[in-house]
């Protein structure tokens, strides 16, 4: 039986098409990593990435051992994910060129098998293997993103500002507000990994949790 793959299943979730879509995006499981700064010169990215994805492979490979968790089944890491806003909460498109302020919550999705006795299980386990990573940066949560809009950005992470503008437009046209409260923030989806991918191929989910428009 084939891994099962969050990207296939939920296509409208991973998968949207260039032209900008509505979405409920219901509660799901993440291993997060807080932090701040610009990602391309951040040692903390670097690490906090670093770490999700110790974490999720320990989970993933465990089948190989002896500690199975309770309703393990075979499945593809989903992929890394951002939460992003910046300080003083100012407005992601309006700041998008001060990368030295983001503050970003970086996350990979879990599997519903994983508890919190799983999650403190993988990290003991990335403490032994990999003594270098820190595990306790990392937490386990639920979240519920709840009424987004979002759309394929293709092309580099720089030239995100005129998709975010599109985005921005249908979110008006189509009676709504970008709301951004709490976790509910600019929320990227990375489909490529810029280490293999040329930047003008890159595939981002952008969305942006919105609210209805308020009338007096």
């Amino acid at each position: 039986m084939a891994a099962f793959d969050y990207k296939k299943v939920y296509k409208n979730l991973y998968v949207p098409k260039t032209q900008t879509s509505l979405v409920d995006v219901p509660k799901m499981r993440f291993v997060m990593v807080d932090g701040e700064g610009d990602p391309n010169t951040s040692e903390s990215y670097k690490t906090a990435v670093e770490v999700l994805y110790g974490l999720s492979y320990t989970i993933k490979m465990s089948k190989k051992g002896t500690d199975v968790p309770e309703g393990y089944f075979d499945y593809v890491v989903p992929p890394l994910e951002g939460l992003w806003r910046f300080q003083g909460d100012a407005y992601y498109d309006k700041a998008i060129g001060k990368k030295d302020q983001f503050i970003w919550t970086m996350m990979i999705r879990q599997p519903e098998f994983v508890t919190q006795n799983v999650f403190e299980w993988a990290k003991a386990k990335l403490s032994v293997n990999k003594p270098e990573l820190e595990p306790s940066i990392a937490r386990l949560e639920d979240f519920t993103e709840g009424l987004c809009a979002q759309i394929m950005h293709i092309g580099s992470y720089d030239d995100e500002p005129p998709t975010i503008a599109a985005l921005e437009a249908f979110i008006k046209e189509k009676g709504y507000r970008t709301q951004m409260l709490g976790y509910r923030q600019h929320h990227e989806i990375y489909l490529g990994d810029p280490r293999k991918t040329a930047p003008e191929k890159l595939k981002t989910v952008i969305r942006h949790p919105i609210a209805p428009v308020i009338t007096q």
